[in-house]
C-alpha cells in the first residue's frame, strides 16, 4: 500500500469571513456515531454555516412525541420557511411512509432544523426528502428551472436514517434526499443505512443525489457523517454516500466511512454487466465541477469498480479536485488510480493536495 503524506501549508481561504467551528448538538449524541469529523478543524465559510432558526415559521409537534408524525413533517416541508421540532426533550425518531416534498412556489427558503434530537426515518421503504425545481408537480416557477436561485434547502442538526429510494423509477438515486435546482446545504447532520438502486452505470447516492445547482455554486456538506461505523453505512450502485451529475461540492470537517458502491461494470457498463460500482464515498460525474474536501476523513468505504473513496470524472476534462487537512485511508477495492490511492479520475484532472494523508 502506498502512503502519500503532504505537509505543505495552504494560506488560501474559501471565504475571508469564516470560522473554525460552529455549535454542533450532534457532536456527542446519545445514540450512533457523532456528526462530523471530531478532528476536523478547517475553516467554515459563513455561507456554509448554520441558518438562523430563532424565529421559526413552522413548528412540528406540540411538545409530545406522538404529535410529531409523518404528515406533520410533510405538511411543514410543503409550507417551507424555517422548520423546527417540538417533540419533547428526548431524541425522537419520526417514521416516514412517504417523502416530504418541497414546493417551489411557496417559500424561497426551506430550513429543516432537528435541534440535535430528531431522526427522520424512511423505515427501509421510502425516500425521506425531495426537491426538484423542474418537477411540474412541485410547481414550475421559472423558464430556466435547471438554473434558478430558489428554493434554498438546508438540513441541519438532524439525522436521516433507513431511507430507501429503490422503488423510484423516474427520479432515481438519493436514498434519503434527492435535489435538483436552487441551492442545497447540509450542516451538523448524520446519514445512516440509507439505500438507493443497486445497479446502473450512473444512478447513485445511497444517502444524497444532487443535480443543477444555481450558477454552479457548490453544495456545502459541513460537520456531517455518512455511515461513521460498521452497520451504519449507506449503499447504492454508485456513490455510497453522495452522488451528482455536473455539481460542485465543498465538504468540510465531515466523515465518510463504511459506505458501499455495489454496482458492477462501471460507467459505461462493461459488456454483460448492469454497470456501476464506483465511488465508495463520493461520486462526481459531469462537466466543469470542483470537489473541495477540507478537514474530512474518508475511510473504510468499498467499491466493486472504481474509486473506493472518490470517483471524479469530467466528460470534457474540465474541473478539479482540492483536498486539504484531510485523511483518506483504508478504503477497499477498485482500480484506475492514476495519481492517488482510492481516487479515480482522469490523469489530466488538476488535483491539489495539502496537509493531508492519502494511503
Amino acid at each position: 500500500m502506498i502512503a502519500l503524506v503532504f505537509t505543505f501549508s495552504n494560506c488560501s481561504k474559501e471565504n475571508n469571513d469564516s470560522s473554525n467551528s460552529i455549535h454542533n448538538p450532534l457532536e456527542n449524541p446519545e445514540n450512533g456515531p457523532a456528526a462530523g469529523n471530531p478532528n476536523g478543524n478547517s475553516s467554515i465559510p459563513t455561507e456554509a454555516g448554520l441558518e438562523d432558526i430563532s424565529n421559526p415559521d413552522v413548528v412540528v409537534g406540540d411538545g409530545t412525541p406522538e404529535s410529531c408524525t409523518c404528515e406533520a413533517v410533510v405538511n411543514a416541508v410543503a409550507q417551507g420557511g424555517k422548520i423546527v421540532f417540538d417533540c419533547g426533550p428526548n431524541p425522537h425518531t419520526i417514521v416516514m411512509d412517504k417523502p416530504a416534498k418541497v414546493f417551489n412556489n411557496v417559500n424561497p427558503d426551506v430550513i429543516i432544523d432537528g435541534g440535535g434530537l430528531i431522526t427522520l426515518s424512511g423505515n427501509g421503504s421510502t425516500r425521506i426528502l425531495y426537491m426538484n425545481t423542474c418537477d411540474l408537480d412541485q410547481v414550475w416557477t421559472t423558464d430556466h428551472c435547471q438554473n434558478q436561485d430558489h428554493p434554498r434547502l438546508t438540513v441541519q442538526n438532524i439525522t436521516f436514517a433507513d431511507g430507501n429510494s429503490t422503488s423510484e423509477t423516474e427520479y432515481t438515486g438519493g436514498g434519503a434526499i434527492w435535489v435538483r435546482g436552487g441551492r442545497f446545504k447540509v450542516v451538523n447532520s448524520r446519514f445512516f443505512n440509507n439505500i438507493c438502486a443497486s445497479e446502473g452505470p450512473d444512478v447513485g447516492g445511497g444517502a444524497i443525489r444532487v443535480f443543477s445547482q444555481y450558477n454552479d455554486q457548490p453544495v456545502y456538506i459541513v460537520n456531517t457523517t455518512f455511515g461513521g461505523a460498521e452497520g451504519y453505512g449507506n449503499v447504492g450502485a454508485n456513490g455510497g454516500g453522495i452522488s451528482s451529475i455536473g455539481v460542485s461540492w465543498t465538504v468540510i470537517n465531515s466523515l465518510f466511512s463504511h459506505n458501499r458502491a455495489i454496482g458492477n461494470g462501471g460507467n459505461p457498463a462493461q459488456a454483460g454487466t448492469p454497470g456501476g460500482g464506483s465511488g465508495g464515498a463520493i461520486y462526481n460525474d459531469g462537466n466543469t465541477m470542483t470537489l473541495r474536501v477540507f478537514g474530512t476523513r474518508i475511510e473504510e468505504n468499498e467499491v466493486n469498480a472504481f474509486g473506493s473513496s472518490i470517483f471524479f470524472v469530467s466528460n470534457d476534462h474540465s474541473g478539479n479536485i482540492i483536498i486539504d487537512n484531510s485523511i483518506i485511508q483504508n478504503n477497499i477495492g477498485g482500480s484506475w488510480y492514476p495519481a492517488f490511492p482510492s481516487i479515480s479520475m482522469h490523469a489530466d484532472t488538476p488535483i491539489a493536495v495539502t496537509n493531508s494523508t492519502i494511503e
